[in-house]
């Protein structure tokens, strides 16, 4: 299991929200490559962007930054936030991302998604995320009508192979993941012959190691955002947690 350093760029800086909530927002690094050097310092394996000016606008504003996160470190990237279209992929593959993460788009125009996926396999990720159950879209602003395990289902039908999972209640609180709709969404993943990685809640080494306890086939990734920044652990010793709890 992966661990997924976060870097979520408002304003050209590395901030973190809670609960998606743009006014509830921490300023960590004025440059987001800063971020990325210190996670690579520190053993990460993978990075997760997030572009959350191009979330909130529906099209991406920060590519020059992801451009230079991967440029300058040599590990993959996966990166999202406002691709909507066809040409936002390209844009942010073509930057050096190993991986686009859609999630608007999934739900307003799942031919897009299928067309994508067909084209680029793995590398297209689509972000189930959800408040109370049903899943968010532009931005997180706005919840759809459709859950996370059934958005999986349907577009695992259509050749998606790898989905992301935020419930959006726990994002950046540090109090813990959200057990219960994991196992609901990781099920449907599996089903689907998919792979998730799940994001929202970390704060502790405990929570990481509890959740590889779970044993979850489809769950193979952690994005771990405000508890890295705050010092709560680093990422050697998160890998390290996640490592023991799959023992």
């Amino acid at each position: 299991m992966i661990l997924y350093p976060a870097i979520d760029i408002h304003g050209g800086h590395a901030v973190r929200l809670v609960q998606g909530d743009y006014e509830r927002e921490t300023a960590y690094d004025a440059d987001p490559l800063d971020a990325a050097e210190r996670w690579l310092e520190q053993g990460a394996q993978a990075l997760h962007v997030v572009d959350l000016d191009g979330a909130r606008q529906g099209a991406p504003v920060n590519i020059e930054h992801l451009a230079r996160i991967c440029d300058g470190c040599p590990v993959a990237v996966q990166a999202g936030g406002g691709l909507r279209a066809a040409g936002d992929v390209e844009s942010v593959l073509a930057a050096g991302a190993a991986r686009a993460i859609l999630g608007t788009a999934a739900l307003a125009d799942p031919a897009l998604i299928e067309a994508l996926a067909a084209e680029h396999g793995e590398r297209i990720v689509v972000a189930a995320d959800a408040r109370d159950g049903r899943v968010a879209i532009e931005g997180w602003g706005r919840e759809s009508a459709i859950g996370s395990a059934e958005l999986v289902e349907q577009l695992g039908a259509r050749g998606v192979r790898r989905f992301l999972y935020t419930p959006i209640e726990v994002d950046g609180t540090l109090e813990g993941p959200s057990v219960e709709s994991l196992r609901e969404v990781a099920a449907a993943a599996e089903r689907a012959d998919a792979a998730l990685t799940y994001s929202g809640g970390i704060g502790t080494l405990g929570h990481l190691r509890a959740l590889a306890r779970l044993k979850l086939a489809a769950l193979d990734g952690v994005v771990v955002g405000r508890a890295l920044y705050e010092g709560a652990f680093t990422v050697e010793q998160a890998q390290a947690a996640l490592a023991a709890g799959q023992r």
